[in-house]
């Protein structure tokens, strides 16, 4: 039975590299910086690559982002991968733990990352499994 961590976080990001647009889509890169409250607590820094085109509300994204912190009071850290399409509004977005990633009491994390973002703020749920 996976366990349930939820609480809300921030999230800073700054353009690093504009590929310009070429054909109606513009590539980009930017770093990620997050702080996490509630279950998870920490800071989470990573990279993401984008895609948005020309059409309003269509994009993707994928990120690779480590998170410090303690998760239910184990300490460590980890990696999710991010994944991101939106089609004319529609969002499709996974967020997964890279196998083997977990370090210290984080050692064996497995899990799914989902977000909500409710009146500006950034809320997640994290259902995840610590291997033994």
């Amino acid at each position: 039975m996976p366990e349930i961590a939820k609480g809300t976080f921030t999230v800073e990001m700054k353009p690093q590299a504009d590929a310009g647009v070429a054909e109606g889509v513009s590539l980009g890169r930017m770093s990620l910086e997050k702080q996490f409250a509630g279950h998870l607590a920490g800071i989470g820094r990573g990279e993401m690559l984008t895609a948005m085109t020309s059409i309003e509300g269509s994009a993707g994204y994928v990120a690779i982002e480590r998170v410090s912190g303690a998760l239910h009071g184990r300490e460590g850290t980890f990696v999710f991968q991010h994944a991101g399409v939106m089609d004319r509004g529609e969002r499709q977005l996974s967020i997964t733990v890279v196998p083997d990633s977990g370090t210290g009491e984080l050692v064996g994390l497995a899990g799914t990352f989902s977000l909500d973002i409710v009146d500006g703020e950034h809320r997640y749920v994290f259902e995840y499994s610590i291997a033994r």
